[in-house]
């Protein structure tokens, strides 16, 4: 009887993931409590946005806490819902996590910093620090979702397809709302610049994202 090798996953290095993410939001919570409390809320009530919009921006510990954790957990999303679909012989290697997080690091310096390189340019640099806020606040609100669905893909339901389309469907809802709130915010300016708005959303939005569907799928 000839004998067949089989990989058994270790959850200790997504455990460490888990607690650092953990940690961020102890630290986020016992430095900026007030703050904090007005976060949880974000998506059925804007205050947090109106009261923090101007103070710091994005160099605030908390917002910087926050991004921490939305880059650790959006990053291990990717890895255990790849194994969700394809399991280790798409990916290969134990350097995928790594690889996926680097990536995902990259790409978002590279789109903030075009994002404030263009504000710059076109002598809007406040407007885009302002809209920046906004987005990043909901998408790190998001990530709540997908810290979640990472504990249940992780201690509960591994490789479980319906939790990694919830947790997308949740995430993509909260963004969906930051959006749509946005926009009401910044509907007087988008009406007299219209045609830049397009031309923003198309080439900094739209167009990553595309590029990034577009490597996965080769």
């Amino acid at each position: 009887m000839e004998a067949v090798e089989r990989m058994v996953l270790s959850n200790d290095w997504i455990t460490g993931i888990l607690l650092l993410s953990l940690l961020c939001m102890v630290f986020a919570k016992e430095l900026f409590y007030n703050r904090f409390l007005n976060f949880i809320i974000l998506p059925f009530n804007n205050k947090y946005i109106f009261l923090y919009n101007k103070k710091g921006l994005l160099q605030n510990g908390f917002h910087l806490a926050f991004s921490l954790f939305q880059i650790l957990n959006l990053s291990l999303f990717i890895y255990l819902g790849s194994l969700a679909w394809w399991q280790e012989s798409r990916w290969g290697t134990s350097f995928v996590f790594p690889t996926i997080l680097v990536a995902l690091l990259g790409f978002i310096l590279l789109k903030t910093g075009l994002q404030l390189i263009t504000g710059y340019i076109f002598d809007r640099e406040k407007l885009v620090k302002s809209l920046l806020f906004k987005k990043i606040s909901y998408l790190n609100y998001s990530t709540l979702v997908l810290f979640a669905a990472n504990l249940l893909l992780t201690y509960l339901l591994p490789q479980s397809k319906a939790i990694v389309l919830a947790g997308f469907a949740l995430a993509l809802l909260v963004n969906i709302i930051g959006w749509i709130t946005i926009l009401k915010m910044y509907q007087k300016y988008l009406s007299s610049h219209f045609f830049y708005f397009i031309l923003y959303l198309c080439a900094l939005e739209i167009a990553p994202l595309v590029i990034i569907s577009s490597v996965l799928n080769s």
